[in-house]
């Protein structure tokens, strides 16, 4: 069954740019099936950093799917008066945050093995150079 709320931030979304400031939503998970975390960026103008950001995450399901969160990243869109929003297409990557959640290249954590040696932006592997 596919919640009202998700239905609104998925509309949200196709009407494309309607001015700024602007949501920018990226989910991130173990791997490119299932988000366990999504990430809402509020930028105000063109090339300007995000004024506020704000983060879910949910341990069980996958988070696209969830209404709760979707309504309260509606909340948190219009308490910024976005006026665009902008949905990642695929899974960002890990969940899990270089240099705040481990230091290195790749994400230690085994859940998030899928990620080890890939592209989070296309989820390829990536060539090492020898």
């Amino acid at each position: 069954m596919d919640n009202k709320y998700l239905k609104r931030l998925r509309k949200k979304a196709k009407k494309g740019r309607r001015g700024w400031p602007l949501a920018t939503v990226a989910y991130y998970g173990p791997n490119l099936d299932r988000a366990t975390k999504v990430s809402v960026g509020i930028m105000p103008a063109f090339a300007q950093p995000a004024t506020a950001t704000r983060a879910w995450t949910v341990s069980e399901g996958d988070i696209r799917e969830d209404g709760v969160v979707a309504e309260a990243m509606l909340a948190f869109i219009a308490e910024h008066n976005a006026l665009s929003v902008g949905i990642a297409g695929a899974i960002l990557g890990c969940p899990h945050q270089q240099g705040i959640d481990y230091s290195g290249d790749w994400c230690p954590d085994p859940a998030c093995g899928f990620w080890h040696g890939r592209d989070r932006w296309s989820g390829a592997m990536v060539e090492e150079d020898h």
